[in-house]
């Protein structure tokens, strides 16, 4: 089962090396991880998704990031109520006679030309993982030159009290 975690740690260095190592000592597989600073300067916000299969190991998972020094508190998303998005850019092989048709494909996307050349553009989508592997599937065709996926990052929806 998917599951999503985040931490929240001090911004030091050496964190994401320990942690990923909690979670290869574990043998967890990292499907996805993504680091970046909080609205606090000296606190970093890891959001990782991991592949487990039973319960107890996400507890125990939990209980291991928490043990870490660096860390200050480490949540599973999956089962509350949260966003998540990811950021791709895609480069797809374009000639000036599909160049608009590409155009007028990814517009349902909500994406985004951010570089043009003779030969190819860049295009920028940004939403859940479904949504860009959608997108992937309808430029295929075109021949997708590069691809370069952020990672999931998420929030817990604020609860209404």
């Amino acid at each position: 089962m998917r599951r999503i975690i985040s931490a929240k740690v001090r911004n030091t260095s050496g964190v994401l090396n320990r942690i990923s190592g909690v979670l290869t000592r574990r043998q967890f597989n990292i499907e996805s991880i993504s680091v970046g600073v909080t609205e606090n300067p000296d606190v970093s916000r890891i959001t990782i998704v991991v592949s487990v299969d039973l319960d107890f190991q996400m507890e125990q998972l939990i209980k291991q990031l928490n043990k870490q020094i660096d860390v200050i508190k480490v949540t599973d998303m999956s089962a509350d109520s949260h966003l998540e998005r990811e950021l791709a850019l895609i480069k797809v092989a374009t000639t000036s006679i599909n160049r608009q048709e590409i155009m007028s494909m990814i517009e349902p996307f909500r994406a985004s030309v951010i570089d043009v050349s003779s030969q190819s553009i860049i295009i920028q989508i940004a939403g859940s993982s479904e949504k860009i592997d959608a997108l992937v599937d309808v430029l295929k065709v075109y021949g997708i030159q590069e691809l370069a996926r952020t990672g999931i990052t998420g929030l817990l929806r604020s609860s209404i009290k």
